[in-house]
């Protein structure tokens, strides 16, 4: 394969234009490769923002640090924006950066095969492509898990999942059930409270929640960070280490500070919810953390609302006209909303990669989803992954992780193009590294036995068990001795 500069050009493929896609694509440009194309499935940008329209939907990391380093906003709404701005910031800044116009939209990448030293790309609508590097910025939470309860097909009502919401049906003064507890339908339930005749939640697991105000930035306060941006960049760096020093420190073993999380959420309860019974059926029985904490200042209130009922018998079965639950109660509904999450663990599928030798990417993880320091896979030269298997997405801001994975990557693209060779980490490498993280996660709050997203087919916490100073070093220095060069 030949990519000297001087010869020709390397040529990228970036799948996806999320907040990864759209940060790959900047960081290209930035370096001087103009030779790229972003690949975008969908007819607009945005990613999980564009996804997800549900009523409520927000980000649960603080605004300020839930922004490219690059391109902090001076004037967002609130402390935990909502998804529509988010998605205007992240359409803002890929015009800012000129990368819109490297994106194709409504295709579809089926297909990624290595071969004669190049990726051959094949989508939808006839596309062919032949790229040098592929970067994968395919996102983990965007494949909808639908719940598997007998009869649900035959509901009579309106029935979507949260991130195929159907703003069609008018919600006003209808029956509405919701399945599903986690960050979705706790921000759903406040929302929409007010406006529904009778609202029913089936909780399978209560939830740990974090009392975090969601305050609203004044016009003072948006025109001073505006002003002083290096404001801004303090704001910015007092919210990532609040996350790093605290919450990310208890999730990987420090007990003292999972305690002290642990006592704000149970006083939390205990403080806004008036009714014993309501309570206990709101208790969780696992360690605060081991599931994604909520961060919501109006669950608490919504869920005590006269027209609210918490069902925590399971569900037998969906029927014509509602949900019937293990205790024999027909809850009678007009729409059923399924808040089940998404299948945190298809990375790039369903696309089919074939790496070097004929061996696909699902052939690869068949036992479970490996790669080398999250972004590479022995055998795939030249592919790259964002937000991968064991990135650190429940400890961390995402695009903070991202943009330390990409720096990651683009020391290895550097390596590639200067040496004019195809680089994947060795076998070697990827085992001993998979291996010393299991190690490592035994001692985290994820493996202290509840069920979460977080958990793969094989029971094991796909996420990452050590500090973020650890991360952050990993991620700013390559080990080229783990790494093949062909």
């Amino acid at each position: 394969m030949s990519m000297d500069p001087a010869v020709r050009a390397p040529r990228f493929a970036v799948i996806g234009a999320g907040m990864s896609g759209i940060l790959a694509a900047i960081e290209l440009r930035r370096r001087g490769f103009e030779n790229f194309t972003v690949y975008e499935k969908a007819a607009r940008l945005g990613g999980t923002w564009r996804e997800n329209t549900y009523p409520g939907v927000a980000c649960d990391v603080p605004s300020h640090v839930y922004s490219y380093s690059f391109e902090l906003k001076p004037d967002w709404s609130e402390r935990f924006s909502p998804g529509r701005e988010i998605l205007g910031y992240l359409e803002t800044t890929a015009a800012k950066y000129g990368v819109d116009c490297h994106i194709r939209y409504e295709i579809e990448i089926e297909r990624a095969e290595f071969q004669n030293g190049r990726w051959q790309l094949t989508g939808s609508d006839g596309l062919a492509d032949e790229v040098d590097f592929v970067i994968a910025a395919t996102g983990f939470l965007h494949h909808p898990a639908r719940p598997d309860i007998a009869g649900l097909a035959g509901f009579d009502g309106a029935c979507f999942h949260t991130a195929q919401w159907d703003h069609s049906v008018d919600l006003t003064g209808k029956r509405v059930g919701i399945v599903g507890t986690g960050s979705t339908a706790t921000q759903i339930v406040p929302a929409i409270v007010d406006r529904v005749g009778a609202l029913t939640l089936f909780q399978r697991t209560p939830q740990w929640i974090m009392p975090l105000p969601n305050a609203v930035y004044s016009d003072v306060e948006k025109r001073m960070y505006r002003e002083k941006p290096e404001l801004l960049k303090q704001s910015y760096v007092y919210w990532a280490e609040r996350f790093n020093e605290t919450f990310a420190r208890a999730v990987i073993g420090d007990r003292d500070e999972l305690q002290r999380i642990e006592d704000i959420c149970r006083a939390n309860l205990e403080n806004s919810v008036a009714d014993s019974k309501l309570r206990a059926k709101l208790t969780p029985n696992y360690r605060a953390a081991c599931k994604r904490i909520i961060m919501s200042d109006g669950f608490y209130q919504a869920i005590q609302r006269p027209n609210v009922h918490l069902a925590v018998e399971g569900i037998e079965a969906v029927e014509a006209g509602g949900v019937l639950t293990d205790d024999g109660r027909r809850h009678a509904l007009d729409v059923l909303i399924l808040a089940t999450g998404f299948d945190g663990h298809a990375f790039t599928r369903p696309m089919q990669v074939v790496g070097a030798g004929g061996r696909t990417l699902d052939q690869q993880w068949a036992e479970g989803n490996e790669a080398y320091r999250s972004v590479a896979v022995p055998g795939f030269p030249n592919f790259f992954l964002l937000v991968g298997p064991n990135s650190p997405i429940g400890n961390f801001s995402i695009i903070m992780i991202s943009e330390l994975q990409l720096g990651y990557v683009m020391q290895l693209i550097d390596a590639a193009v200067k040496h004019n060779v195809a680089v994947a980490p060795t076998f070697a490498a990827t085992q001993r590294f998979n291996a010393a993280l299991r190690t490592a996660m035994k001692s985290t709050v994820w493996a202290s036995g509840c069920r979460s997203w977080y958990l793969d087919k094989n029971g094991n916490p796909a996420m990452w068990p050590w500090s973020f100073e650890q991360f952050e070093a990993d991620m700013r220095r390559v080990d080229m001795n783990d790494f093949e060069l062909k």
